[in-house]
């Protein structure tokens, strides 16, 4: 089976009944795949190991305007007439939200998901983990100038030796890793294994398939360019990022995530990490949150990190995200972000504007831009992993259109 449903459409018996007919139970190694991922993607606990972020004492307030906002007119990315709700429908929505001048001006959630359901954010993951960081940093415990294996020196003999901690942050490494989806000779197949989210394939050789995400670090021993000279986009790139924080620090990356984040920003839910076999959290791309989570994590990077009076991202780390070292990118990049880059595990915009996006794939995304006051978050379960279809610019060609509806200059 591999076509979808909208939510327009009827929703099949995706893990319904009493027991659950086998035609409708999730298979082990498609769970991520159309249509099993409406329903997977809310109910990752189900699935696989993982771990909690917990939340603090308090939560974050979000104030409440919302309006309804369904048949507000814009154009698609091809240039076809929309409406807010058809843009919704078309890009398989499971939530999405708003935040306009200090409220929320539209929230809504789909396809069996509630206020406080947690959705994976695959790798919006990974700039939650770079936020992180950034309070390392700031503490001292992190250089980012400094070569990875003066923290790990076990990578002295894979293709990492030689690279600096933040070349492992833009992802400009020489390492070589293949992440391209639906190619079962790439190593993202292995890192889906290693992670612990499916068992190993047949075709795999049992002797060669890592175990946990840290074994599949130690087999990357080939380099295909100069550290430093490229942008690429490789996941191991983060949970490499992971583990030098575990180390610098002697915490777990799900208790550095709940001490040094989510509860300081006051999240209303537990946070979780999905983990591997040896308890690590994939820091690329196995984080879950509720909507109004995500939001607060967009409404504390669109706030310089504070919250309330309290700096708990430094704004320093902030202040190098959006206007950083920038430069590298290549032409998967420059094709959906024309005049984007890659900074800190998060991706600009546009070089000049202060605005920039956490992505997932199939349909995860963080946007914030500060000239705007503007945050605005989707979850979704498209039936493909990238933007094939153009579902991502539909989505902020939306954003853009309700920011303008409501005096916004965008």
């Amino acid at each position: 089976m591999s076509s979808s449903y909208r939510n327009s459409d009827p929703r099949p018996p995706i893990m319904q009944g009493h027991p659950v007919p086998k035609e409708w139970q999730l298979p082990e190694y498609d769970w991520d795949g159309p249509p099993w991922n409406r329903w997977s993607f809310h109910h990752i606990r189900e699935l696989v190991t993982t771990v909690n972020v917990h939340r603090g004492p308090d939560t974050w307030d979000l104030a409440e305007d919302v309006q309804d906002i369904d048949g507000l007119a814009f154009d698609l990315a091809d240039g076809t007439p929309t409406t807010w709700a058809g843009m919704l429908d078309r890009t398989y929505t499971d939530a999405t939200l708003v935040w306009l001048d200090g409220r929320i001006i539209a929230e809504s959630y789909w396809n069996g998901m509630a206020r406080a359901t947690p959705h994976i954010a695959f790798s919006v993951s990974k700039s939650i983990t770079s936020a992180v960081a950034g309070t390392l940093v700031a503490d001292g415990l992190l250089d980012p100038a400094a070569p990875v294996t003066g923290i790990l020196p076990e990578l002295a003999a894979t293709a990492w030796n030689g690279a600096t901690v933040q070349q492992v942050l833009d992802m400009t490494t020489g390492v070589a890793f293949d992440e391209t989806y639906g190619n079962p000779d790439s190593e993202v197949f292995l890192l889906d294994v290693a992670a612990n989210w499916k068992p190993p394939y047949p075709f795999m050789n049992p002797e060669e398939t890592p175990r946990t995400t840290w074994e599949l670090i130690l087999q990357l021993v080939d380099k295909e360019a100069e550290h430093g000279s490229r942008f690429e986009y490789r996941s191991i790139e983060t949970d490499l990022l992971g583990h030098l924080m575990e180390r610098v620090s002697g915490t777990r990356l799900a208790d550095l995530a709940s001490d040094r984040l989510w509860a300081p920003m006051g999240a209303e839910q537990d946070g979780y990490f999905t983990v591997d076999k040896a308890g690590f959290p994939l820091a690329d791309g196995g984080f879950n949150a509720c909507l109004r989570d995500f939001a607060r994590f967009g409404r504390l990077m669109l706030q310089d990190g504070r919250r309330d009076g309290r700096q708990v991202i430094p704004k320093s780390w902030i202040d190098d995200i959006r206007a950083g070292a920038h430069g590298l990118a290549n032409d998967d990049l420059r094709a959906f972000l024309p005049k984007g880059c890659y900074r800190n595990q998060f991706w600009i915009e546009d070089e000049d504007r202060p605005s920039h996006l956490c992505l997932g794939i199939f349909g995860q995304h963080i946007y914030v831009d500060v000239s705007l006051g503007l945050v605005a978050v989707k979850l979704s379960s498209w039936p493909t992993a990238l933007s094939e279809e153009g579902y991502l610019i539909d989505w902020l060609n939306g954003v853009k259109a309700v920011a303008r509806a409501h005096g916004a200059n965008a």
